[in-house]
């Protein structure tokens, strides 16, 4: 029997209705593909327009840009369903979570009308780039640039570990407008990647996370016109950050509990197949009991993560909250995925389970969106 959980606390009929298109969506689309992907390094770019057709791609838009007009909750319930299928490949979290986020809060009516159904429909495939090579959590330590020439904004710099970057048509980038005012000098400018001046690095090498499409970006001399800076003035870039980077620290955490709960579940399946000395390896009072703390640690998870939905449905998430779920259920999926491995054996060190994959691939949760230690300091100034 599966890990039996209670519904969430923010779902309804109308999301649970929805959460059967994205589960096939997510194993009809999604699971089948996962070496593919991994042997080169991203998802086909199809996919994209596949997802826009089925209207997965703008979910929380509204309507007038083409998107679903829901809330943040359908985004939740297709994250969930992406990570129990098995995938972390597609870079639907950045894309649809975070990118269209910065546009519909921040950019300009014109450029809003402008951009948001190219992303919504997958015409556009969209990346952030915050993070430069000797920066990591620092984004106010960035060093590139961004200088005003007339109408236009010239951007020189470059980033790093950015997903989606090999296939980006548009990339919200962080730039230094002001090199001498510290976080209030920070801007972002919408940036089209077909701008004279882009160039994109290498795919990087990563241990997990084989499929999806992390990448180096270079701006040399990119000219976007003046009206692409998100915000009516130059150097509210870190507050905008300041005010996104919850959500993007809750989908970390959506994507930690389902990924906790489906590693139990093909833990619970393997260990009452599988024999060992005659008998079922669930039948072991050591495998009962690590599988009876994984569960434990993936229900207490779950309520936590309910909660902080609930509050970010009602606008109420704050910058430690949104730490603190975070911190929780990445330290947690790292735990319960190590000792639900150790319960394949032999088996669970083999690329071909999807608990090898998702060992390697959960590591960087406790890196991105903020390093763990990271989000330990910011609680701490809250206390």
């Amino acid at each position: 029997m599966p890990l039996q959980l209670p519904a969430s606390s923010w779902s309804d009929s109308d999301l649970e209705d929805f959460r059967e298109l994205a589960r096939t969506f997510c194993q009809k689309e999604l699971t089948p593909n996962q070496e593919r992907w991994a042997h080169q390094k991203e998802v086909d770019r199809d996919l994209w327009r596949k997802a826009g057709d089925v209207g997965l791609l703008g979910l929380s838009m509204p309507e007038e840009f083409g998107g679903g007009g829901g809330t943040f909750a359908h985004e939740a319930v297709l994250l969930e369903e992406q990570s129990r299928s098995g995938d972390s490949a597609w870079g639907v979290s950045v894309h649809s979570g975070i990118v269209n986020h910065y546009v519909l809060n921040y950019a300009s009516d014109e450029k809003k009308h402008d951009w948001l159904p190219k992303l919504v429909s997958g015409e556009w495939v969209g990346a952030i780039a915050m993070t430069e090579p000797g920066t990591g959590s620092d984004l106010q330590g960035i060093k590139t640039r961004a200088v005003r020439d007339g109408d236009e904004y010239v951007i020189n710099g470059s980033k790093t570990f950015i997903t989606n970057g090999a296939q980006a048509d548009f990339v919200i980038v962080a730039a230094k407008t002001d090199p001498d005012a510290g976080a209030a000098g920070v801007s972002l400018f919408g940036v089209p990647t077909s701008s004279e001046g882009f160039r994109r690095g290498r795919v990087l090498d990563k241990i997990g996370m084989k499929g999806q499409d992390t990448s180096e970006l270079f701006f040399d001399d990119v000219r976007v016109p003046a009206a692409n800076l998100l915000g009516d003035a130059e150097g509210q870039g870190f507050i905008q950050l300041m005010q996104q980077l919850p959500q993007e620290r809750l989908i970390i955490a959506v994507t930690a509990v389902a990924g906790m709960e489906a590693a139990v579940n093909q833990t619970l399946e393997y260990t009452k197949e599988r024999t060992a000395f005659g008998r079922p390896i669930f039948g072991f009072q050591n495998t009962k009991f690590k599988l009876a703390e994984a569960a434990t640690e993936a229900a207490a998870s779950r309520a936590f993560l309910d909660q902080c939905i609930e509050r970010h449905l009602k606008g109420e998430l704050d910058v430690q909250g949104a730490a603190m779920i975070k911190l929780w259920t990445t330290d947690r999926i790292n735990l319960v995925v190590d000792e639900c491995l150790q319960l394949f054996g032999g088996y669970g060190y083999m690329n071909e389970y999807p608990i090898a994959r998702a060992w390697a691939d959960v590591r960087v949760t406790r890196i991105f969106g903020g390093t763990n230690e990271i989000m330990k300091e910011i609680i701490a100034r809250s206390l």
